[in-house]
């Protein structure tokens, strides 16, 4: 099966109004090849400016969201009301998120399993420390992550899969294109094995640790990557535009 390549930005807790416009500005101009999703996820307080601003061949996604519809939740942002403003899209599980608010697998397949439900599509994240890596458990903990995304929702036609080892973000080291490959099969095997074969073969599972302008084109000639998860380089454009075009 072809899986349609994707390139998400996560902007994280980064930007200003004037850096924002910028990057939107540049985003405009920039050629979205048709066989490529492309979804930037800004900071919540500008998603609604971005939305506004940004071309419609480009989603924007939130960075996260609850569990609650609406309520007594200060601080939190629902998908309902993400949905309001026209998003269609969120990150959910980033390691972020389970390290720095002890998010649990169950509470991230909650939430899951809530935006699909308010018609927000999902990033969700998995992906091992590097102490998991060298204990060479690697694949019992991204298989216990997405066990609890699926064991909360049944429908995976509005899912992507995002493979984030932990001890690739942010800091310069990136996984080979074997070691990332190998944990895409992984997951899609798992997928198969404990969802089913057309779930397996349908969900695009893309990579996200360091990606660059000057890795993207090695990692996507993976079968198994269906694209990537960029940090720092989606909040520079021509190394992002660079990254939405590695599989042409």
């Amino acid at each position: 099966m072809v899986r349609k390549f994707f390139i998400g930005g996560n902007w994280k807790m980064n930007g200003s109004v004037a850096q924002v416009k910028s990057l939107v500005e540049g985003l405009n101009g920039v050629d979205i090849p048709s066989s490529t999703d492309v979804v930037v996820a800004p900071p919540f307080i500008y998603v609604d400016r971005v939305r506004t601003h940004l071309k419609r061949e480009i989603g924007v996604a939130a960075q996260n969201s609850y569990v609650k519809a609406s309520g007594a939740y200060t601080g939190e942002i629902s998908p309902e009301q993400l949905k309001d403003l026209d998003i269609d899209w969120v990150i959910l599980g980033h390691s972020e998120r389970r390290e720095y608010f002890t998010e649990s697998d169950d509470f991230v397949g909650e939430k899951t399993a809530h935006a699909l439900a308010a018609g927000v599509s999902v990033i969700a994240c998995v992906g091992e420390k590097l102490e998991e890596r060298e204990a060479g458990t690697t694949a019992q903990v991204v298989t216990r992550q997405l066990k609890g995304v699926a064991d909360k929702i049944k429908d995976w036609t509005n899912v992507v899969v995002a493979y984030e080892p932990v001890w690739a973000i942010g800091t310069g080291k990136v996984a080979t294109p074997d070691q990332a490959e190998e944990v895409h099969v992984t997951l899609r095997k798992w997928l198969a094995d404990n969802v089913s074969k057309e779930v397996a073969d349908a969900t695009r599972i893309i990579y996200g640790g360091s990606v660059n302008a000057g890795n993207a084109a090695d990692l996507a000639t993976k079968p198994n990557i269906d694209g990537f998860l960029v940090g720092g380089a989606s909040l520079k454009v021509p190394d992002f535009s660079t990254i939405i075009h590695s599989r042409l």
